[in-house]
């Protein structure tokens, strides 16, 4: 049973609330070794730190002369890839760590507020039976045949089937009734039947009692009853501990088994396990409330360890000292990270430009390799187009141009594994997020099936409709004692918006809520289906749609038949419970997405149709059909995607609800609903251009005559270069000074150079726009080239460097554009046997364009 749900998950979200940012782990030691792709990248950047150094020595000894001006710039280099060396590595490892606990924390969380939920729903239906009058009545006469009273609680038993056990004792503790035949109990000596006794409202206990003497430990919860007399005894339900954990563990533990879920008490005992032969009941396990990035020894293994308290529900706060914990070992933590399961790369490489909003570690880090990039190319293009000998120090730039080649390919190649350990946690996370949520659902409408057969026992129901049936129309005291009934019951339970009691003829005989029109009658078909249920046990659901009782939104309707009280086989109406879908769904919803901005869930059902969505341009009712990836998801699966979602980067994930218990398993009722959860990564771009660092090695090729030296660099996509003797430096695009003094849109602001120990600023042109290119790459990410024609000295922005070599004259052609005359591309280089073109810009015509001509 539930009361109103909304307020209290719009007030306790039950998906735990983003993972902290971790401290930095100090000693990566102590996890390189579980790490092995780590370990390898950061044997490699040393390889690559030494080969650095010992390009730097090899020029101070050979050719200190010639090698002078880029002396400084290979300290530069040489420093900048030490401290990359640290940089990539702590990161790597970081992130592989926060991301290995942010999984094992978001599941400690779920294990403990879904227990705490289902325990809260415990509490409700240990209050609600205490005062059934029946019941009560026994406290009267404990004499008398309590045969009615041993079938009532078993109809209650068979309903809300979490219990194993209900037992009616008097205040000396003698059982009056139970359930459970299998184990009988007359007395009892338990502590808890004097707590009860002594108090006005429910007693939660978890230990082992004399009430169920086979059980190790038992979850019991008990309320005071009073008889119609005054007379005192207690009502106590025995919970399904076990056999609900082993269904929380089902659905949300690790599937792998590289990890294991518990529940602890507040001894941090072990009182439930997800693998009792791992993690025996009973032994105690360290904790980590305070979320330490710590390997936590255990039995002589090491374990990351998350472990989080309840968050309460509904001012419930479940259990004193209770906590949800996974444990995973520190060997096997970080080998299922990856996320690249046959994505599209030019997706992936979309997503990737992006990376400053979800991941700005990797976005640091792809920053600092860009920068040794520019030291490199710099220190090549300050020694191009010299009349001097400089084949020794050619030498030392050809290692510096092939070094500077693996240096970027290693960045690229660690920063595309920290990159997918962030995606396939974003992933993973989705898929989590979409399962809990159907479970949720699953779990709440169980109650709601529940609700409509045991209420349609009711004795003032059975007997106010008898009575109608009887009279051939309605009876006044019947109807008032039935409408009395409901408006208690709709006001405990208001996830319901009414609640109605008809007739065989579908007509409204009494009910909650706000009055319906006049003539309000059940549809014919809804009644033909409640009139032929077979027994207590069976019930109808009204499939999602819209629906008069609801002022004509789409919802569910609960509905069970209502029997004669002296003649069970006769039904004489019904009724039926309006779920008020709108709050409740979206309430479920934004209880586990949040208020994220970037994150949105939906309830879909099986042909499209939205039941909920936290989107606001998603409408209740609207079709809107997932991802081709996404559909056909087995019932308590789920799948995750990468794809676009309304032109922006999105990872999704969708689930299928599997049922709760017996619900939508074993009881007729099968209405499946999937859920859906979108985390946007932000707008989509030209994937082409977005990923446009063209790293292919120029080849070099021996004996091929004269030849011309180049800079090259990337501009919408395309490599393009420039004479190098014209090329002085390039400098980062984040120290343009943007101005709207320029005489033409081509000219963007200013930007600062050092020149000969002096300080001055050139104008900046956007090459792109020049060619009528466009460019994906945001502004902070492109370059300036500082180039000079004729004295005159102008930058040019492009997306990004490339590369500085020579190439023969024989693989540089007249370019097709030449027959117009102004065309900024000169000359076509058919680089790499033909494999690749660069596009030659013409010096004089782009000297030309920033002058205004």
């Amino acid at each position: 049973m539930t009361v109103h749900l909304t307020t209290a998950l719009r007030r306790h979200a039950l998906m735990p609330p983003p993972t902290q940012p971790l401290a930095r782990a100090t000693n990566h030691d102590d996890y390189l070794s579980c790490m092995r792709d780590v370990a390898r990248c950061e044997a490699s950047l040393r390889e690559l730190n030494l080969m650095w150094g010992l390009i730097e020595a090899s020029a101070r000894m050979n050719c200190p002369q010639d090698a002078r001006a880029i002396l400084p710039t290979m300290a530069a280099t040489r420093s900048q890839f030490a401290q990359m060396e640290k940089d990539l590595v702590a990161s790597l490892v970081h992130e592989k760590l926060q991301n290995a606990l942010g999984e094992i924390q978001t599941r400690a969380a779920y294990v403990i507020d879904i227990v705490v939920r289902n325990l809260y729903e415990r509490t409700a239906d240990v209050g609600f039976l205490a005062t059934d009058p029946v019941l009560c009545a026994l406290l009267a006469d404990p004499v008398r045949d309590n045969g009615p009273v041993f079938r009532r609680l078993i109809e209650y038993r068979s309903k809300y089937t979490v219990y194993d056990e209900i037992l009616v004792l008097d205040a000396q503790g003698m059982v009056l009734a139970q359930t459970d035949t299998t184990s009988p109990v007359e007395f009892s000596r338990d502590p808890l039947v004097a707590q009860t006794l002594a108090g006005s409202g429910w007693v939660e206990t978890f230990r082992r009692s004399d009430l169920r003497p086979q059980a190790s430990q038992a979850l019991l919860y008990s309320q005071r009853m009073r008889g119609p007399g005054g007379e005192s005894g207690l009502l106590c339900m025995s919970f399904q501990f076990s056999q609900e954990m082993a269904g929380i563990f089902q659905t949300h533990g690790d599937p792998s088994g590289r990890s294991v879920m518990m529940v602890l008490d507040a001894s941090h005992r072990v009182i439930a396990s997800s693998d009792e032969a791992w993690m025996p009941l009973g032994i105690t396990v360290p904790t980590n409330l305070g979320q330490t990035p710590t390997a936590f020894v255990h039995q002589g293994r090491r374990y990351l360890v998350a472990t989080r308290a309840a968050s309460g529900y509904q001012g419930y706060p479940g259990p004193q000292g209770w906590l949800g914990q996974v444990m995973i070992p520190l060997e096997v933590a970080f080998g299922q990270q990856g996320g690249d399961r046959g994505l599209d790369p030019q997706l992936l490489q979309g997503l990737l430009s992006h990376a400053d909003t979800f991941c700005p570690p990797l976005h640091d880090i792809m920053v600092a390799s860009d920068r040794i990039q520019r030291i490199v190319w710099n220190g090549q293009v300050m020694t191009a187009g010299s009349d001097r000998d400089m084949s020794k120090l050619k030498t030392v730039l050809d290692q510096i141009n092939d070094t500077g080649h693996r240096s970027r390919q290693l960045f690229r190649d660690a920063i595309n594994e920290l990159y997918q350990t962030v995606l396939g946690t974003s992933m993973t996370e989705a898929g989590f997020n979409a399962r809990l949520l159907v479970d949720l659902l699953d779990r709440n409408l169980y109650e709601r099936a529940d609700d409509c057969r045991w209420w349609a026992l009711n004795p003032v129901l059975r007997a106010g409709l008898a009575q109608t049936d009887a009279a051939g129309g309605s009876v006044l005291s019947a109807v008032q004692a039935m409408q009395a009934v409901l408006q208690h019951i709709n006001g405990l339970y208001t996830v319901y918006t009414r609640i109605v009691v008809y007739d065989r003829q579908g007509a409204i005989v009494a009910g909650s809520g706000a009055a319906l029109p006049p003539g309000a009658r059940i549809a014919p078909e809804t009644l033909k289906q409640v009139l032929a249920l077979g027994d207590t046990q069976r019930y109808h659901v009204e499939p999602f749609a819209p629906h008069d009782f609801y002022e004509g939104a789409p919802t569910w309707v609960y509905h069970a038949a209502i029997r004669h009280p002296d003649e069970p086989g006769r039904v004489l109406g019904g009724i039926g419970l309006v779920f008020d879908s709108g709050p409740e769904l979206l309430a479920m919803l934004q209880g586990v997405v949040g208020e994220r901005a970037d994150t949105h869930a939906i309830f879909l059902s099986p042909g499209g149709e939205v039941l909920a969505s936290t989107c606001p341009r998603l409408a209740v009712g609207e079709p809107w059909s997932p991802p081709e990836a996404l559909r056909q998801v087995p019932r308590g699966d789920f799948r995750s995607h990468v794809g676009v979602y309304r032109g922006q980067y999105a990872v999704m994930a969708a689930s299928t609800s599997a049922g709760y218990r017996e619900f939508k398993r074993s009881d007729g009722h099968d209405d499946e609903v999937v859920a859906v959860v979108i985390r946007l990564f932000g707008e989509v771009r030209d994937a082409d251009l977005a990923g446009a660092r063209q790293d292919a090695l120029i080849e070099r090729r021996q004996d091929e005559g004269p030849t011309r030296e180049f800079a090259t660099f990337i501009v919408g996509g395309q490599v393009m270069a420039l004479a190098a003797r014209h090329v002085l430096e390039a400098v980062p695009a984040s120290d343009l000074r943007r101005t709207a003094v320029g005489q033409a849109s081509l000219q963007i602001g200013m930007v600062r150079r050092q020149a000969d120990g002096q300080s001055a600023y050139v104008w900046v042109y956007d090459l792109a726009r020049a060619l009528a290119l466009p460019s994906a790459v945001p502004d902070t990410e492109r370059q300036i080239l500082i180039v000079q024609v004729n004295d005159h000295a102008f930058g040019l922005l492009v997306d990004d460097l490339h590369a500085v070599a020579e190439f023969p004259e024989a693989d540089i052609v007249p370019s097709p554009l030449n027959a117009w005359g102004d065309a900024l591309v000169g000359q076509i280089i058919r680089a790499n046997q033909g494999r690749l073109s660069i596009q030659v810009l013409d010096s004089a015509r782009v000297q030309a364009l920033a002058l205004g001509g």
